[in-house]
């Protein structure tokens, strides 16, 4: 069930150096693949990074986070057709990659991996470490990995602080 994934899903910050088998990668891709986009545009490229050398560039790029270069892979979310803003106001392609991002992690937990979602980093670096085409910017990164710890206590907001019926 979908809702056993939401509630085991937890930011990874500790990988094992285990490796993905290549038919997990392949799920967790392929789950990005279907996420939906606004007008279907897709503006998407899941960018993979596994090479030992661009995986230790990641901390310095990531703002000294070093569990991003632990992870044995990382997938850079990708957008081009930036320009596209829904009538909320929001810029659809970065709506999309953060659902895809989403579905990944999902994904992932459902296959027993781990992921975290990682917004701090020098995008400029990041571009030129994955020879990212200018038409395009990263909207994340999302490593990851088995766990090498297990999952600890999360302090969620109750339910009645965060739902409210038809108004504020």
């Amino acid at each position: 069930m979908l809702l056993s994934a939401i509630k085991k899903r937890y930011s990874l910050r500790k990988f094992s150096d285990q490796p993905i088998e290549e038919e997990k990668r392949t799920a967790l891709l392929d789950a990005a693949r279907l996420a939906p986009s606004a007008r279907n545009v897709q503006p998407w490229k899941f960018v993979v990074i596994d090479d030992p050398a661009k995986r230790a560039a990641l901390t310095d790029i990531c703002k000294g986070q070093s569990f991003v270069s632990q992870a044995p892979i990382t997938i850079a979310l990708c957008v081009n057709n930036t320009d596209y803003t829904m009538t909320c106001g929001q810029t659809a392609a970065i709506i999309d990659a953060a659902i895809a991002g989403a579905y990944i992690g999902l994904q992932a937990t459902e296959m027993g991996l781990g992921s975290c979602w990682v917004g701090a980093f020098y995008a400029d670096q990041l571009g030129d470490l994955i020879n990212m085409p200018r038409d395009y910017t990263v909207v994340g990164l999302l490593p990851i990995g088995y766990p090498a710890v297990a999952k600890g206590n999360r302090i969620l907001k109750p339910v009645e602080d965060v739902i409210v019926k038809n108004s504020f």
